[in-house]
């Protein structure tokens, strides 16, 4: 029985693909950010962001601060900005030269102040706007405040204003996204009238790369589109997905009408039938709405659908009339039946799916 066993395999020639894509979409001088957060959407965040590296983006972005301090430790030199900083890591951002987004006044002031204890001068910080998403951001009504605080210190400086876009791939929103544009822009204005110096502007993701040309700015920041997907079939044609899950069959049983697989029963022959068991489960990322014949598997190039309750560490799946035997392979998804389209059938995106693949699985680098 042979069997190469579960793995996620990441082909960095797809990676490279997309990265020259999406650039080919910004002005030849606005600087692109590769945003590897979440263990690079699930790809592996050490070896992506090297990858990213070598082939020249300008910044790297993460969730939070000991996503940093890894690239770090896996010598990544470019800037990181920390999207979601928080207190308790501060020092250990100053440590390792992160960029700190900066959300809220009272983030601004304790962030002077570690920035003063470790005798900084000019550190640089990315202030975040809140301009409609409504999640972090300083608020319009605390810009000035905000604006105080920066001027009357030498410890910081302002690299970056920031916003976030709500809805940039929902064109039928385009109205709101187009307010969002004009409100960052107006408080990018106040911000550099009154601090006297330019910086850096960036609040097109991957869909505002491609719908909303006239934001680019001076610095865009693409997670998604890296890793293959554009939120929109006319983008994902010229995007290739970098992930293929697999795994194999360990065993294969067969039951007769009547009886039963899986925890509580949950699926009960209709007819004698043949079924596999697969070497992957929740706790590798495959939640449990992937269960009951919501997504399908490939066996030997036939569909296979879940049966049941997706286990912890395996789920079963129906290959009654498929040939097939233990040890062969199974997919998941790969980059011709990608994750977009298991997660849309299951009622999630592609996202969820992605960064939801665990540590515990192997990932295999292709095409370096």
């Amino acid at each position: 029985m042979e069997s190469k066993g579960t793995r996620l395999e990441v082909d960095l020639a797809a990676l490279a693909h997309n990265f020259q894509y999406l650039k080919s979409k910004i002005p030849a001088e606005t600087l692109f950010m590769s945003v590897v957060k979440a263990n690079a959407y699930g790809h592996g965040i050490t070896t992506v962001a090297r990858k990213l590296q070598d082939l020249g983006t300008d910044y790297f972005a993460v969730a939070y601060v000991e996503e940093g301090v890894e690239m770090r430790d896996a010598g990544i030199t470019k800037p990181i900005l920390v999207l979601h900083a928080q207190v308790h890591t501060l020092q250990q951002c100053i440590d390792r030269c992160l960029e700190p987004v900066i959300y809220s006044v009272e983030m601004l002031k304790a962030f002077i102040a570690f920035a003063k204890a470790s005798s900084q001068k000019s550190y640089p910080i990315h202030l975040e706007f809140n301009t409609g998403l409504n999640r972090i951001g300083i608020d319009p009504d605390d810009l000035d405040k905000a604006i105080a605080i920066v001027k009357a210190t030498d410890v910081i400086k302002v690299r970056g204003l920031q916003s976030h876009l709500a809805a940039s791939e929902d064109l039928s929103e385009k109205d709101f996204t187009l307010k969002q544009i004009e409100t960052f822009e107006d408080l990018c204005h106040k911000v550099e009238d009154q601090i006297g110096y330019q910086c850096l502007r960036h609040t097109d993701n991957t869909s505002g790369i491609l719908n909303y040309d006239h934001s680019h700015y001076s610095m865009v920041r693409s997670g998604i589109g890296l890793y293959g997907y554009g939120n929109d079939l006319k983008f994902d044609a010229h995007l290739k997905p970098v992930a293929s899950l697999k795994s194999n069959i360990s065993q294969i049983r067969h039951i007769k009408k009547g009886e039963s697989v899986s925890y509580n029963r949950s699926h009960k022959a209709s007819q004698d039938m043949d079924y596999a068991v697969i070497a992957l489960g929740h706790g590798d990322g495959i939640n449990r709405i992937y269960g009951y014949g919501k997504s399908s598997m490939l066996v030997n190039g036939q569909w296979a659908p879940t049966l049941g309750i997706i286990c912890m560490d395996m789920f079963m799946v129906d290959v009654t009339g498929v040939d097939c035997k233990p040890g062969d392979e199974v997919i998941i998804f790969d980059q011709t039946h990608p994750a977009r389209d298991m997660a849309e059938k299951a009622g999630t995106i592609s996202y969820e799916l992605l960064t939801g693949i665990q540590k515990r699985v192997p990932r295999i680098y292709l095409n370096d």
